[in-house]
């Protein structure tokens, strides 16, 4: 995320977009007409670049390069554990942001890609340029049949925050409430259609070329990784589960999840309550105490506990960007566009496997995990699911964090057991639910010395909430509009 300012509270900082009826993408991408030679040859140029030339050579895909490269130049061909992954965000990045947001889902996937370079892709970050503030307006008023100054009283036209899909406006409504309006920029769909073209183009390619990725079905992960990206363009979706997760949170004094304001929604525009927070990543020390970071650690870890044990329904980023500490320690939620409803009986199964983890228990671990749907290469060896209870056990240790050597030694160990017995399949609840507990595990470390994780505090959590057996199931949500345009809402802001 770029910020042009560093203002009190930035709002929904990540992905957001068009809504699927009023933009109908599902099938545009997978079969692109045409072979878009000069953009992949492109990609090929900023991989050699990067030290990936080699890749290109022993693979025999030289025919998309403009020249040839040798192995002995190339760092990556001799590079090892997190240098390798270094060198393949740098790239990631260099791609752009579907690229970066593809190397995200990448680095919840320890079957495809080994856990040294996973550490890495972690790191990654949807970083883009604000878009002009006439594009902004123009939406605006195409979405809303309004001019700027009649929908608004006040529209900031800095933005607070900047995303590859969309950017982020403080502004006041008619009534005198303070929003935050999330505005899509106007060429999101296309871009990330053509860019997902690439995507099964290259998929394609590894398929009938690449014979030592057999393993991968590079088909499939790129499917995976359209379904979440255009899950994300779709700012109505997106709405709708910030009034979820409202409702679940709605007697919380500790958890703040902004109102919707559906007169000022549509498919490309979103617009709630503005918080008035600091987020996590900027917290201060001076002014933080050391038992209110801790408390609010704590709080981060409960709230993501009950969403996944609890309400079977949860946020699927919660990265400091997205978390905001509030007057009171009290935590407020932002950007709802990546979020997952999982079944009961894969929540069952996820709450054995992580009472097993966190216990030791080996047997029910390797059960709960086989019951979410994962499987080995060799369904007889369990080792490799061993060896994730015994690398998620030291992940949640903050004093893993604390040596990079320890780190790197954990990520060898879980990458050596995948070696042997790599997993075949993984569903995409299992996905998305490892992305939250990377994020958890590394929030401590993400934000460095500003949030000081209670050791073992995961684990506690875990179990508490893992060994529930209530549930709370989700009635279909509606439209509820908050305030007319122009007309005073009923419904004061909770925002302190």
């Amino acid at each position: 995320m770029s910020r042009s300012t560093r203002p009190s509270s930035t709002l929904l900082s990540l992905p957001v977009g068009v809504a699927a009826a009023a933009w109908n993408t599902s099938g545009m991408a997978t079969r692109p007409r045409t072979r878009k030679i000069g953009r992949l040859s492109e990609i090929a140029q900023v991989a050699v670049r990067h030290g990936f030339g080699y890749f290109f050579e022993r693979h025999k895909l030289t025919d998309i390069l403009p020249w040839t490269s040798r192995d002995e130049g190339d760092p990556a061909a001799s590079a090892i554990g997190s240098e390798r992954g270094r060198l393949l965000r740098e790239m990631l990045d260099e791609l752009g942001p579907t690229f970066v947001k593809f190397g995200q889902l990448l680095s919840t996937r320890p079957d495809v890609v080994p856990p040294d370079i996973v550490a890495e892709l972690r790191a990654l970050q949807d970083d883009v340029r604000p878009f002009p503030f006439a594009q902004v307006r123009e939406v605006i008023e195409a979405e809303l049949g309004l001019t700027l100054e009649q929908a608004f009283l006040r529209f900031d036209e800095v933005p607070i925050a900047a995303a590859s899909i969309g950017q982020v406006h403080r502004a006041m409504l008619p009534n005198g409430d303070e929003v935050a309006v999330k505005v899509q920029r106007p060429n999101a769909p296309r871009q990330i259609e053509s860019d997902l073209a690439l995507l099964y183009q290259v998929a394609r390619m590894i398929k009938e070329r690449v014979r030592a990725l057999d393993f991968i079905d590079a088909h499939a992960l790129v499917d995976e990784f359209a379904r979440s990206i255009r899950q994300e363009l779709d700012y109505k979706l997106e709405a709708r589960h910030a009034d979820n997760f409202r409702r679940d949170f709605a007697d919380s004094e500790l958890v703040v999840v902004p109102k919707v304001y559906w007169d000022y929604s549509s498919a490309r525009m979103l617009t709630l309550e503005f918080l008035d927070g600091v987020q996590l990543v900027d917290l201060d020390l001076e002014t933080t105490s050391l038992e209110e970071r801790r408390e609010l650690a704590y709080l981060v870890t409960q709230t993501w506990m009950e969403m996944i044990f609890e309400h079977g329904f949860f946020h699927g980023d919660p990265h400091p960007g997205n978390l905001l500490g509030l007057p009171g320690n009290r935590l407020g939620l932002l950007d709802f566009g990546l979020t997952k409803k999982i079944p009961d009986d894969f929540r069952e199964a996820f709450k054995l496997t992580t009472r097993s983890m966190f216990t030791g228990d080996n047997e029910g671990l390797v059960r709960g995990l086989k019951a979410q749907g994962m499987k080995l290469k060799n369904e007889g060896d369990d080792a490799s699911f061993i060896a994730s209870g015994d690398f998620f056990r030291a992940m949640s240790d903050p004093e893993t964090y604390k040596d990079k050597e320890i780190v790197q030694a954990v990520n060898e160990a879980w990458a050596e057991a995948f070696k042997k017995n790599p997993l075949v399949d993984m569903p995409g609840d299992m996905t998305l639910a490892m992305r939250v507990f990377f994020l958890l595990f590394g929030l401590g470390a993400t934000v460095g010395s500003n949030l000081d994780l209670q050791e073992n505090n995961i684990p506690q959590i875990a179990l508490k909430y893992a060994q529930e057996p209530e549930t709370i199931v989700h009635p279909p949500v509606t439209e509820s509009p908050s305030a007319k345009i122009g007309v005073p809402a009923n419904a004061r802001s909770t925002a302190a």
